[in-house]
């Protein structure tokens, strides 16, 4: 990328969302991990890693029991979207050697979450979208830790996929320079003019989520930094990848208009021990849609024994 159009892409990004939280936040590097108060006794771990241009209130009400240690990955160069806590420097080791934004760093910044903070034994890690691909890269780099991990990768990146052809056709003529207006543009229209395309149904916990996705990163460079990286990785990753995770499910939706289902499907079914569950969602934002449609930690069907896949 040219050094001019990383100087217009650097402007930093205000945070317009975040919502009252009860618990620890610890930073980590460009990063951070949130970890949540719970008023029961652990019986299940969750890590969730959001997708692009997400944050990680995508699962804070899908994992509401108070048995539920739930762990929440902001990734690198993201706002850290909460009130009421004052976030302090992780007490452990953190130093990461790759570049902020990218799936990499990400991965890495997962890793140190699972190895530290975890108090039960059943642990499953929740990646959605761009989150399945850092899921999966991190389970590449420490197979070990994630031995006995349950995963569970919804409408996830994976290794030979791609995006939707209408993402495609979108992106293609868009060069660097033309970033910055592309997202004043994005940002300065109802999301109703894009959000049914892409989105689906909106419900109102997906307008209020998804409502300002432009404004998730501390900087426009990100932004794009984060959306060449995924579709690097996914082009450049082989299927055997898979070899280093041992059980958990693809959650797959009904319609996907942000990636494309055909090869989510093909790469998904190259992994030997995980299920892969196509669900009735409208869209590519599963537990947005219905969470009800989300296993609960532990459920058989993540078992990774049989492919639930009806094609």
């Amino acid at each position: 990328m040219k050094a001019s159009h990383v100087r217009k892409l650097i402007k930093p990004i205000e945070i317009a969302y975040s919502e009252m939280f009860s618990g620890k936040v610890y930073l980590i590097g460009k990063g951070a991990v949130s970890v949540r108060n719970h008023s029961g006794e652990t019986t299940h771990t969750v890590i969730g890693v959001h997708g692009y241009l997400e944050n990680h209130c995508y699962f804070t009400q899908a994992y509401d029991a108070p048995t539920t240690e739930l762990i929440l990955l902001t990734c690198s160069n993201y706002h850290i979207p909460v009130n009421g806590v004052t976030p302090e420097e992780a007490p452990w080791p953190c130093a990461i050697d790759e570049l902020e934004g990218t799936i990499a760093y990400d991965a890495e910044l997962l890793i140190l979450a699972l190895e530290n903070l975890p108090t039960s034994q059943h642990v499953r890690v929740h990646g959605h979208s761009r989150g399945g691909a850092v899921v999966l890269e991190a389970a590449s780099r420490r197979p070990e830790l994630f031995r006995n991990v349950e995963l569970l990768l919804e409408a996830p990146a994976l290794p030979q996929g791609r995006p939707h052809a209408m993402v495609t056709m979108m992106l293609e003529p868009v060069s660097h320079g033309m970033w910055p207006w592309l997202i004043r543009l994005i940002n300065s229209a109802p999301s109703s003019v894009y959000g049914q395309t892409f989105f689906g149904r909106m419900t109102p916990r997906k307008k209020t989520l998804l409502g300002k996705l432009f404004s998730a990163t501390r900087d426009q460079l990100t932004i794009v930094r984060n959306l060449e990286d995924v579709m690097a990785w996914m082009e450049q990753t082989s299927t055997d990848i898979y070899r280093h995770v041992s059980h958990g499910c693809f959650l797959i939706p009904g319609t996907d208009r942000i990636l494309d289902k055909g090869a989510m499907l093909a790469s998904a079914r190259a992994c030997e021990t995980m299920t892969i569950l196509e669900t009735s969602s409208p869209s590519h934002f599963i537990t947005l849609d219905d969470r009800s449609l989300i296993p609960a930690p532990g459920d058989p069907v993540c078992s990774g024994t049989t492919s639930l896949s009806a094609n």
